[in-house]
């Protein structure tokens, strides 16, 4: 089994690929075993669409330049290193995911997609296999998505750009999970259903949570932050409280609210990443996780309560001390829908 928590730290997003072919074979074993590694209550929708041939490669660029002629970029940069830069890279993955009936559904779409890329980063890094996530905006115009096969009803989630690589750049340094944490006690223990309690504890909690934020981020923003929710009364004695608070713990992970479309949506995709390698390394201590989305975090007066400010939200609620870490009743490892362009 994959070392997640070394993988997770080493792991860096690649910019300069070689010229070595990634097989086809392999990307599609990749994102298989990165959807089975989700688990969610439920059946998210997403899919992807992927450009791994000469021939692909091509309509790729064609489609991305179309749009990035228009833009600042394409008339500082010629067109044909715009095109060679997308036909050079071996393979690209772009990943798209159903909006949803409403805010949560489309919520839970969104960050099955966004924690699966993420598992494909590190499975990709175990191989040798580097990796980039695009999401640059001017290329994500109507026309664009229309190109690539984005249908009505869809969001784009962003583009992986896979290839093999000579030499891995610099990490660069995280702010500790510590600064970024808060506590909420209600009758001071923490769970009690565990085989062995002792391990679930504040610093359990925040020496994974200080490999977890190794998540990509763009700009290093770390739009994120964390609230540890233990039982009793002040958890759950209060009715317009929703946690429970009879043993139980919560880590509520919260995230920034840019007012920036686009960035908003980059800092959710990075909290959903944390979230995941969190939980990818819950699968080997004595304490399970369960990452759950209630109706209650959309609602501003219970988030309130627990001090979640202006401008921003909370991407998730995470029971923690879940016994035997068992995956949903039922859930199924997803099948992938998978395009080519």
């Amino acid at each position: 089994m994959m070392n997640f928590s070394q993988t997770i730290r080493e792991r860096r997003t690649i910019r300069k690929f070689n010229t070595s072919p990634v097989s086809r074979e392999l990307v599609a074993s990749l994102i298989n075993e990165a959807a089975s590694l989700y688990e969610s209550e439920g059946t998210p929708r997403w899919r992807c669409i992927y450009a791994g041939t000469p021939e692909s490669r091509e309509r790729l660029a064609d489609y991305m330049m179309a749009k990035m002629l228009d833009s600042k970029l394409g008339k500082l940069i010629p067109a044909k290193m715009i095109a060679k830069r997308v036909t050079d890279i071996p393979a690209h993955l772009l990943v798209v995911a159903e909006s949803g009936a409403d805010q949560r559904e489309s919520d839970e779409n969104y960050a099955a997609a966004c924690s699966i890329m993420q598992t494909l980063q590190l499975l990709a890094w175990e191989r040798g296999l580097g990796v980039l996530w695009d999401t640059e905006p001017f290329v994500q115009s109507e026309s664009f998505l229309a190109s690539i096969g984005v249908r009505e009803g869809e969001r784009f989630v962003g583009t992986l750009h896979l290839g093999y690589f000579d030499k891995a750049p610099k990490g660069r340094k995280r702010t500790p999970a510590e600064q970024k944490w808060t506590v909420l006690h209600g009758g001071g223990e923490l769970p009690g259903r565990l085989t062995d309690a002792a391990a679930l504890s504040e610093s359990s909690i925040l020496d994974t949570l200080n490999t977890a934020v190794w998540a990509p981020n763009d700009g290093m923003r770390e739009p994120w932050r964390f609230i540890f929710v233990t039982g009793g009364e002040e958890a759950g004695g209060n009715a317009e409280v929703p946690l429970p608070g009879s043993g139980q713990a919560h880590l509520l992970v919260v995230t920034k609210e840019e007012s920036d479309p686009h960035k908003r949506e980059e800092d959710y995709a990075a909290v959903c990443c944390l979230i995941q390698n969190f939980e990818l390394l819950a699968k080997s201590k004595p304490w399970g996780v369960r990452r759950t989305r209630p109706e209650w975090i959309y609602d501003p007066k219970p988030c309130r309560l627990y001090g979640v400010e202006p401008g921003e939200r909370i991407a998730a609620v995470l029971e923690l001390g879940v016994e035997n870490a068992q995956p949903p009743a039922n859930f199924a490892a997803p099948r992938v829908n998978w395009f080519e362009l």
